[in-house]
């Protein structure tokens, strides 16, 4: 079974009296592979965000459909999902201990007794067990980047999605990151992550999905891709020129 199956779906931003209607998706479609880590890349405006939202039922797509291990998302469903979005927003008054408490309550509707370990076990894959009891406004970026990490794998979910997750990281950040990512292949965890940086799938997917002006121009493995194109950067060219392509 698929961890999540998206079938055409499509979204139109409406525009105002003296703009025109923007259509940012167009019959978008695509799966991952359970256990699998799949980049999800495309040039900033491309639609990645707006895919993302659509997934959480954030924005309302006008038509497709989405499912995560062949259901509909709901409660049940969301407890086996960790999500990060581009801009989180963090409660700076909070410590990162606390800010993890109110993530595990919005799960689990209360705190549990296995809230201690799991938040020992995530700040410390983060580094930043030392600072928990620190107001997240005293946190770097970096540091807090790395918190809305450990918030997204607290629950120790089977799929993981981050949107943008090394965005504006310096390189020892980026690289925290990605040992943090590798860390959660190694466990089995299905890893979805967009990104318009080339290299960091190159570094961790074994499956692509490539989008430009809302419309998916490769889905499939990451060994074919480059077996055809040699770079990542060669085949979005080709593949922008080209038109759409399926594998």
């Amino acid at each position: 079974m698929a961890a999540l199956t998206v079938e055409g779906l499509n979204k139109t931003f409406r525009g105002g009296l003296f703009e025109k209607d923007r259509h940012v998706l167009r019959d978008v479609s695509f799966s991952l592979r359970e256990g699998q880590t799949t980049g999800f890349v495309g040039s900033n405006g491309s639609g990645k965000t707006t895919t993302i939202k659509c997934l959480f039922d954030f924005i309302h797509p006008d038509s497709g459909t989405i499912r995560f291990f062949g259901q509909e998302i709901g409660n049940e469903v969301k407890t086996r999902i960790g999500y990060l979005p581009e801009r989180p927003y963090l409660y700076e008054f909070l410590t990162g201990e606390e800010f993890l408490k109110l993530h595990w309550n919005l799960c689990y509707g209360s705190v549990t007794k296995d809230f201690a370990e799991r938040a020992k076990e995530s700040l410390r894959k983060v580094d930043l067990l030392e600072a928990k009891d620190r107001r997240l406004r005293t946190y770097s970026k970096g540091m807090l980047q790395r918190v809305g990490i450990a918030q997204a794998i607290l629950t120790r979910p089977d799929l993981l999605i981050l949107d943008e997750p090394m965005s504006g990281l310096d390189p020892d950040g980026r690289a925290m990151v990605k040992d943090i990512l590798r860390e959660e292949q190694k466990r089995g965890m299905t890893l979805f992550f967009s990104s318009h940086l080339l290299q960091d799938m190159e570094e961790l997917c074994s499956d692509l999905v490539v989008i430009n002006k809302g419309q998916i121009l490769y889905k499939g493995d990451l060994p074919t891709f480059m077996s055809e194109f040699q770079s990542l950067e060669k085949a979005f060219q080709v593949l922008k020129n080209k038109g759409a392509m399926d594998v």
